[in-house]
This record gives structure tokens, C-alpha cells and sequence, in this order.
């Protein structure tokens, strides 16, 4: 080949990635332009202290070092519907932000593209003749338990403050979800801008009740919801201390948790028990310091021993058990805030099996060893989903995920990463991946995708994947949020 020919063909790549970045510029420089002129320069910026407000807010610092061509507030639907029709006329990359508490990079904003930021849409209601709770889509799980606990009613939400409404779409894990399925189980009524900027408000028993179920863990893929109907359940006011339990913290004892958790997944299977289990590194200095925290509740007067014995019998440094509102209960590991890290999820699922517990804690021991000068924490967390969660959401009418019933838990892997890395390194990485190999989900149970990586099929991992894929090219088949919006894989 001759030596021109062979410059030629090596420039074509670098090439082709020219073109693409001018197009993709271009593309979103029309939709900015246009919604500007549509919408005015309140609603649409790319400057100015609102526009650097909405970027600094994305809790994984990853996420705060994107800078969007334009960013819209909406503060109704048709906005949202304006911004959605531009975006997809335009053929522009857009991203859409409510809570802004993604680890998934880039998930909830975009490079040279259109981020629609819900911060001006947050309320959170009530109606007592449909017992229903309507959440606009910016609002912040503690925002909304706040505005609802005087009528007595909460959302099946999420458990940390500063978590958004995106919680639901990936079908979300809440304190009640063992009596009330997961999160979205609760759906009652969706109005959903779709990619072409059109919009629908979907039921289970509407025109649209295929689109309806794949909302229920689907996350980002399927549109852009502007308002839940959700059921509400009552929980009762801040006064009513029906729950009993609170915060237990060990410093040692790793092995006898890991069996006591691996139990509580095979054995119980109360709708009124819950708990959560993080296993936690501190990093100080040299030193991986053990903070064991064991979050357990009963909707009841106490803590059922032929329950939670297990935990109640190994020694804690400090427990602060008693009496509990629900409000209580939601607030109980505060907001969970913290700004300027790196953060990073991972998840894997397992069955109730203590070898594979244990094995989950030593392979994870030894990744943060490995790696704990880029940490400042490192997490490995186990939400069981008992069968009468799986058959809650089944009696609703059941869910995209459509994990299999018998009980399991969700494994959460998750690292801060020290103030001054930006990127997550190369070695790092690495690590991560072969920790996933290590800890593979136990088979036929599903992924959560609220603590996935991005790169972990999560979709796949779902009973429902075949009809999720069908439900998707229904919906857009032009497939223009797979190539305009990062999220997860598999469509």
C-alpha cells in the first residue's frame, strides 16, 4: 500500500471523531438555540450562577465536570415536552437530572448536549379522595416524607434524604418495600414526556400499560415522567411511634454478621421486618478502620428475637434501639449529601448462603486493601428482598424486573473516592471488575439499578429483559435515547 494511502487510512478514525464532535455540537447548539427562543432565557441558560449551581449539584463529582451546551428548568409538563421535541428534532444529546444523587457517570447530565434539571419542580401532595401522593420529579425523598407525615402517609421511597425520584424508575428499595413490593410497584398514574416530545399519561389499564410496566425498572431508558401517582401508605405522623428499633454498630464480629445476614435472607420473611446491613471501611492513614452498621426495624412494639436474635446476640459498640415514628425510620441515615467525591456503585445479588456472604466480605476485604489510598470509604451493603416483597409488587400487578420469588439480597459495592482524584484510575478499575467476577449475582436473580455500574448489564439480568426489549423499540423505535442518553445497557 502506498505510504500516502496508508496516512490516509489512519487518519480516518481521528477523522470521523472530528466530525462527530462538530455534529454533535451543532446539534445541540440548535436545540439550545431554539429552546431559548421557545422558552426564554429564564428557563434556558448557559451561563450564570443557575447554570453553575446545576452542575456543582451532581452528587458524583464525575458528574459535576460536565459542562451541558444548555440547561433547562422546567416548572410544567410542556416545557418539558417544548425541550424534549427540540432535543429530538435536533437530533441532540440530552440528560435529565431530578435528585442529582447518580454514581453512574453521566447518567444524569451531558457534554455538549441538553440537561433537563427538575430543581424547580419538586412538590410532593396528597389527595385524600384518590389516597394518592403525587410527586413532581425534582423532589428529594426527605423533601417529600417532610411535606406528607402531617397527613399521616408516606411514599414507598428511598432511604437516604438526598436521593431523587429516579429512585423509582429503577424500581427502587425502600424501609416498607417488604410489606409494598418495590418502589414503583406503587405506580398508580405516570404523565411521561416520550423521546419525540409528545406526551401521554399511562396506567396499568390504559392504552399504554406495557409502557406502564417497563417504567417500573426501566430506568431512564422509556421517557421522561413529569408527575407520579403513586399509592400512599399510612404510616401515621411523627407522633406515632408504631415501629421499634434504630442503629446498631459493631467493630469486629465480620463473620458472625455475614452468617446472621445470610440467614435473615433465607429464613425471614415478615412483611412488617426490615434491615439493612453495611459493612464499612474507614481509611485512615494506614489503616482500614471497621464500622459495621446494621439498620433494623419492626412495624411493631419490638424486635422479634426468632427475627433479628441473630444481630441482638454479637456484641455492638453502641445501639440506640427504641420506640420509632415511620418518620423517624425514613430519616435514619440522614441525606447522605456529601459533595465533591468521586463515587462509584457496583451490584451484585445473592441467595441466602452463608459461604457466599462470607466469600462476598473476603473478596471485598481484599480489594479495599488493595486499593485503600484512593478511598476514603469503601462499602459493601445487603438489602434482603424477602418473598412477600416479590409477591406485594406481583399483587400490584408486577414489575419489569420480575425477580424470581423466595428472597434474596441486593449487594451494593460502593467507594468514595479521596478529595483530588477526578477519574477513577486505570489500576482501580481493573480491581473493580475483577471484584464483580468475584462476587457474580447468584443464578436468575436480578441486578438493581439504582447501584449498578455502568457497565454491568443490569437489564439483562431481569425476567422480563425480552418483553422490556420489545416494549422499547414500540416506544422508540428509532432507538434515540440509546444514542442520545447514556443509561443502562442492553437495549
Amino acid at each position: 500500500m502506498p505510504a500516502s494511502i496508508r496516512i490516509l487510512v489512519a487518519l480516518v478514525p481521528t477523522l470521523c471523531a472530528a466530525q462527530s464532535n462538530e455534529t454533535t455540537h451543532d446539534a445541540a447548539l440548535t436545540a439550545c438555540n431554539q429552546l431559548a427562543g421557545l422558552l426564554g432565557s429564564s428557563l434556558v441558560q448557559t451561563s450564570g450562577p443557575s447554570y453553575e449551581t446545576a452542575i456543582a449539584n451532581a452528587w458524583n463529582l464525575q458528574n459535576a465536570e460536565f459542562q451541558p451546551t444548555c440547561i433547562v428548568f422546567p416548572t410544567t409538563s410542556s416545557h418539558v415536552q417544548v425541550a424534549m421535541k427540540a432535543v429530538y428534532d435536533a437530533k441532540s444529546h440530552y440528560a435529565v437530572q431530578s435528585g442529582s444523587h447518580s454514581a453512574m457517570k453521566g447518567w444524569n447530565t451531558v457534554q455538549e448536549g441538553v440537561l433537563i434539571d427538575f430543581k424547580n419542580m419538586r412538590n410532593a401532595s396528597y389527595d385524600p379522595v384518590r389516597d394518592s401522593i403525587i410527586l413532581e420529579p425534582g423532589v428529594h425523598w426527605q423533601e417529600a416524607v417532610a411535606a406528607l407525615e402531617p397527613f399521616g402517609v408516606a411514599p414507598v421511597g428511598g432511604r437516604v434524604g438526598d436521593v431523587g425520584t429516579g429512585l423509582l424508575l429503577g424500581g427502587g428499595l425502600s424501609w416498607l418495600s417488604p410489606s409494598q413490593g418495590y418502589a414503583a410497584d406503587n405506580f398508580k398514574e405516570l404523565d411521561v414526556v416520550l423521546v419525540n416530545g409528545s406526551a401521554i399519561t399511562v396506567t396499568a389499564t390504559n392504552a399504554y400499560s406495557d409502557l406502564f410496566r417497563a417504567l417500573k425498572g426501566g430506568g431512564n431508558r422509556f421517557g421522561i415522567v413529569t408527575r407520579y401517582e403513586l399509592s400512599a401508605v399510612h404510616t401515621g405522623t411523627k407522633d406515632d411511634q408504631t415501629w421499634f428499633g434504630g442503629q446498631m454498630i459493631f467493630d469486629s464480629s465480620a463473620e458472625a454478621l455475614m452468617n446472621a445476614t445470610a440467614r435473615y435472607v433465607r429464613e425471614v420473611d415478615d412483611p412488617k421486618a426490615v434491615i439493612l446491613v453495611s459493612m464499612i471501611y474507614i481509611v485512615a492513614g494506614e489503616d482500614l478502620v471497621p464500622v459495621y452498621l446494621v439498620v433494623l426495624f419492626y412495624n411493631g412494639p419490638n424486635l422479634p428475637t426468632d427475627i433479628f436474635g441473630d444481630f441482638l446476640s454479637i456484641p455492638s459498640v453502641s445501639s440506640d434501639l427504641g420506640p420509632r415514628s415511620y418518620f423517624d425510620v425514613a430519616g435514619i441515615l440522614g441525606l447522605g449529601n456529601e459533595r465533591g467525591f468521586v463515587q462509584h456503585f457496583g451490584a451484585s445479588a445473592l441467595v441466602g448462603e452463608e459461604n457466599l456472604f462470607l466469600d462476598a466480605f473476603n473478596h471485598w476485604t481484599n480489594f479495599s486493601t488493595a486499593y485503600k489510598d484512593n478511598f476514603n470509604t469503601t462499602t459493601l451493603a445487603f438489602t434482603p428482598i424477602p418473598d412477600s416483597q416479590i409477591q406485594a409488587g406481583r399483587a400490584k400487578g408486577g414489575n419489569i424486573i420480575n425477580a424470581p420469588g423466595g428472597g434474596f439480597a441486593a449487594v451494593q459495592i460502593y467507594q468514595q473516592f479521596k478529595a483530588g482524584i477526578n477519574v477513577i484510575p486505570a489500576d482501580v478499575k481493573v480491581g473493580i471488575d475483577r471484584l464483580f467476577k468475584q462476587i457474580p449475582p447468584s443464578p436468575g436473580l436480578p441486578l438493581y439499578v439504582g447501584e449498578c455500574d455502568s457497565d454491568q448489564k443490569v437489564f439483562e439480568s431481569y425476567g422480563d429483559y425480552e418483553l422490556l426489549k420489545r416494549i422499547y423499540s414500540k416506544y422508540d423505535p428509532e432507538r434515540f435515547n440509546v444514542k442520545h442518553s447514556l443509561g443502562p445497557g442492553g437495549l
